[in-house]
């Protein structure tokens, strides 16, 4: 029987945002990541935290941890799925828009968490840029 709590969830948030929360993916930190960022949201207080490996000019595998809410923790594994085998200007190319659909949308509470995983697009691809050119 669902709790309370998660039959309120279901009517608040969508099936596929719900999948991303109780099944993440690609939850931690890799050990030989070529990448790590940190970004939060002083408002709210969530932070998003990736790891990358490289492959080439692209992504290789990417991981998240995240400390906030119910929609930040599903839309960093859905980030982590956007993002692997993406180029820079690729990466940069996901926004709001494409990461809201990726949990099947968000309530304007929630578009919070979108912001977040922008910011931390561009944290990542900043860091890979400055690792070009060092």
């Amino acid at each position: 029987m669902l709790s309370c709590a998660l039959r309120y969830s279901r009517g608040v948030y969508s099936e596929r945002l719900l999948d991303h929360f109780q099944n993440p993916r690609n939850v931690g930190e890799l050990e030989e990541a070529d990448l790590r960022v940190e970004v939060s949201n002083p408002i709210c207080g969530d932070i998003l935290r990736l790891t990358a490996t490289l492959a080439g000019e692209r992504i290789g595998e990417v991981t998240y941890r995240t400390r906030g809410c119910t929609a930040s923790i599903a839309v960093g594994s859905a980030l982590t799925e956007l993002l692997v085998g993406k180029s820079p200007p690729e990466a940069l190319a996901i926004d709001r828009d494409v990461i809201e659909a990726a949990v099947g949308g968000l309530s304007n509470e929630s578009k919070h968490a979108a912001v977040l995983a922008v910011d931390g697009i561009r944290a990542l691809v900043r860091e890979w840029r400055a690792r070009e050119a060092a």
